[in-house]
């Protein structure tokens, strides 16, 4: 069983509470500025203002529940992937919410068999590669996940040089949904892959980073977690 390092989805519900619910705080502020006004100042006033940001902060909090409901369904596929990453020989060590770059990157994978930067996707419906692209029922999504994980690729590559480790990272879309129709693809440097297979892509004898200089590696790496 691989060591884990770090709270799968942790980052993403935290981030969706945040991003979703602060409108719904600003609401909450000006009903109190309200209720101060209809007190020490213009009664109508105030509850004129009273009774919309009641309006607002209702329809905030409606807005807000589901846009976090969004990051938590990717903190959901998080969690899955970082459960069948959990799988893996004890050599591999996984580190979920690696952050690389001022940015939070789902899950780093360090063993002998390399070094791997996993985005993770939670995606309904069916994922396909065309023309070079990954598209979503067809379509293009609204933000490139291959951009995505060829740039957290990058960060986490950075970062370890920064911390004294100069190697490669490959990165990797994973999705949980295993929705993905070729199961498995490489495309313009990156993994494209369902969850499933992720265990046994790892499958392999191949060592790239030997015992000792993968210690050395997770050491830099659990300092700067």
């Amino acid at each position: 069983m691989a060591k884990i390092h770090g709270v799968a989805g942790e980052w993403a519900r935290v981030k969706g509470m945040v991003t979703g619910l602060w409108p719904l705080f600003l609401g909450v502020f000006v009903a109190g500025f309200a209720v101060a006004a209809t007190v020490f100042a213009n009664v109508v006033w105030g509850l004129a203002l009273l009774a919309a940001s009641v309006v607002y902060s209702g329809w905030s909090l409606s807005k807000g529940l589901r846009h976090a409901e969004r990051f938590f369904k990717g903190a959901r596929g998080e969690e899955r992937v970082s459960g069948i990453l959990t799988r893996l020989p004890e050599s591999y060590h996984v580190f979920n919410d690696f952050v690389a770059g001022g940015k939070h990157v789902d899950h780093v994978v360090a063993g002998p068999a390399g070094v791997f930067a996993v985005e993770t996707k939670y995606w309904r419906g069916s994922v396909t590669v065309e023309d070079g692209h990954i598209l979503l029922d067809g379509q293009l999504p609204d933000r490139d996940p291959l951009a995505q994980a060829l740039k957290e690729a990058q960060l986490v590559k950075a970062s370890l040089a920064a911390a004294g480790w100069n190697g490669s990272v490959t990165p990797v879309l994973a999705f949980a949904s295993d929705t993905f129709r070729q199961h498995i693809a490489e495309l313009h440097g990156a993994v494209v892959i369902n969850s499933c297979e992720l265990a046994k892509s790892f499958a392999t004898e191949k060592v790239v980073i030997p015992p000792a200089e993968l210690e050395r590696l997770v050491a830099l790496m659990e300092s700067n977690s």
